[in-house]
């Protein structure tokens, strides 16, 4: 007989993974789907439980956990996701907890990344520290006292979105010079098309209107000098917004976690040096950066999953 498990569903602009979670963190089953496919939200619902049903997985999920952008914890509802194609306010929690009939409890991406990290990832150890998602923005999920940081109306730890330059450059959220603009897998992209540089001529970059970050990184351990400014102009951005942010918390660390923390060391160690040049003296030397353990695993699915594994932990 199997463990009884926790749906963890990871909902994205492009995809949505979703997988069944036991309490040590083992994913038994998951899977990927276009997010794209679904016209409506009560789609993606219905086929989520159809094909968990196929698989007569049904009955050994206790709970739902998902993780959304513009995910709202205290509602339950995913609210005007600029990534979506289902516009204004979605009552997604109602709707699994209605299909399934399990409870249901739904948050922000990066905080359901964050209480990943803390119950099964690089801060087991920790009570004080920020999740930093670098992904196609840039997320966060504040851990204070052992505690998620939801704020009075569930949107708390939008540090992608504190702007960091005056009329800089043109955010999704419709300001300008927000971090994440800078400081993501968009941001880098848009740096190595945006920034000049007497390097750029003899840059390796050939295919620029195509090019990814994950091909700016490539680059850049190949020697391209170019590349290699436009990840220490990244970390630089992030570093410097993490000694502000520092001030806030007074986090114990901050842990990166997506495909750019995923690089190698060399950007974290970057970053940690750019954060300790700007620090507040009272500060310094204190605050560690680490990159999530979580790598080798679905850790949208883990994180998804442990909030479910969190809440029941708490009133045990």
């Amino acid at each position: 007989m199997r463990k009884k498990s926790v749906l963890g569903i990871d909902i994205g602009g492009t995809n949505t993974a979703y997988g069944l979670c036991d309490e040590e963190g083992n994913i038994c089953y998951e899977t990927s789907i276009s997010t794209r496919e679904f016209p409506t939200a009560e789609d993606l619902v219905e086929y989520i439980y159809t094909d968990l049903a196929a698989h007569n997985l049904i009955p050994e999920i206790i709970g739902v956990g998902i993780g959304a952008p513009n995910g709202n914890f205290h509602s339950g509802t995913i609210e005007y996701a600029p990534n979506l194609m289902w516009k204004g306010i979605i009552p997604m929690a109602q709707l699994f907890e209605r299909k399934f009939d399990l409870p249901t409890l739904l948050t922000n991406d990066a905080n359901a990344a964050a209480i990943g990290e803390m119950v099964y990832g690089n801060a087991r150890d920790l009570t004080h520290f920020v999740t930093i998602t670098l992904g196609t923005g840039l997320g966060s999920g504040i851990i204070i006292d052992g505690k998620l940081i939801y704020g009075h109306d569930g949107f708390a730890g939008e540090y992608g979105h504190i702007r960091v330059i005056a009329d800089g450059r043109k955010c999704g959220c419709g300001r300008y010079g927000c971090l994440e603009t800078y400081a993501s897998a968009t941001g880098v992209v848009r740096s190595i098309k945006e920034l000049e540089s007497p390097n750029k001529a003899s840059s390796r970059v050939y295919d620029i209107k195509n090019i990814t970050a994950h091909d700016v990184f490539d680059l850049a351990r190949t020697g391209d000098l170019f590349a290699q400014e436009i990840i220490d102009f990244t970390a630089e951005a992030l570093g410097k917004a993490l000694a502000d942010f520092t001030c806030f918390s007074s986090p114990k660390a901050f842990v990166l976690f997506g495909g750019i923390a995923q690089s190698g060391p060399e950007f974290a160690v970057s970053v940690k040096e750019y954060m300790e040049k700007n620090m507040l003296i009272i500060f310094q030397n204190k605050v560690e950066i680490r990159i999530s353990s979580l790598h080798d695993k679905n850790a949208a699915v883990l994180g998804a999953a442990s909030l479910v594994w969190n809440e029941r932990k708490k009133h045990a």
